[in-house]
């Protein structure tokens, strides 16, 4: 059986370590990365099936590394569990519900970490079903050419990744208006 590989990117050695000892036993290879850099650079060479990445990292933060992961078609399938001790810095930046990857807050208990890493898994799952490629047929039943309906989809979800931009930076917009008026009312 095949060894599967988990990624831990993580700037506290002891998240790390917590984190292996939480993940259940058998054919696991645990990797760890102790910073955004490394971790990127491990996502290329190791070739994880599941990354953990901390949201808060120093070099290169665990925002620039899930865009990173998010920009490479190669990535996109990965399961991702993103954690940090602060939801509301990872809500400024990706708005709820998330897509693309569980969230687990810290601290965290082995039974929520496994909990997170099946979301991954489901949604990673459901994203790789999403982007299969159309049937070889040359043809639909209408008549119409599967290239020109691939390239009207391809067109599409250009637009809707553009529009999910918007609504991002909308997103944090609003929730830097909401805590400047909490902090003049406070």
């Amino acid at each position: 059986m095949k060894m599967q590989k988990i990624l831990v990117i993580d700037d506290s050695k002891m998240i790390r370590m917590r984190v292996k000892d939480m993940l259940p036993g058998g054919n696991l290879e645990v990797i760890e990365a102790r910073d955004g850099q490394d971790g990127i650079e491990k996502i290329h060479s190791e070739k994880p099936q599941l990354i953990i990445l901390d949201f808060l990292l120093p070099r290169k933060s665990g925002w620039e590394v899930y865009q990173e992961i998010q920009n490479d078609p190669n990535l996109t399938a990965t399961p991702l569990v993103l954690m940090s001790g602060r939801k509301e810095e990872v809500t400024e930046k990706i708005s709820e519900p998330f897509e693309y990857f569980a969230f687990v807050e810290k601290p965290f208990e082995r039974d929520q970490l496994v909990k997170a890493i099946k979301d991954a898994r489901n949604k990673a799952s459901k994203r790789k079903a999403a982007t299969v490629p159309p049937a070889t047929e040359t043809t639909q039943e209408g008549g119409e050419d599967v290239a020109t309906l691939k390239a009207e989809v391809d067109q599409l979800n250009k637009k809707v990744e553009k529009m999910q931009g918007q609504i991002d930076q909308l997103h944090k917009q609003v929730n830097q208006l909401v805590s400047s008026v909490k902090k003049k009312m406070s």
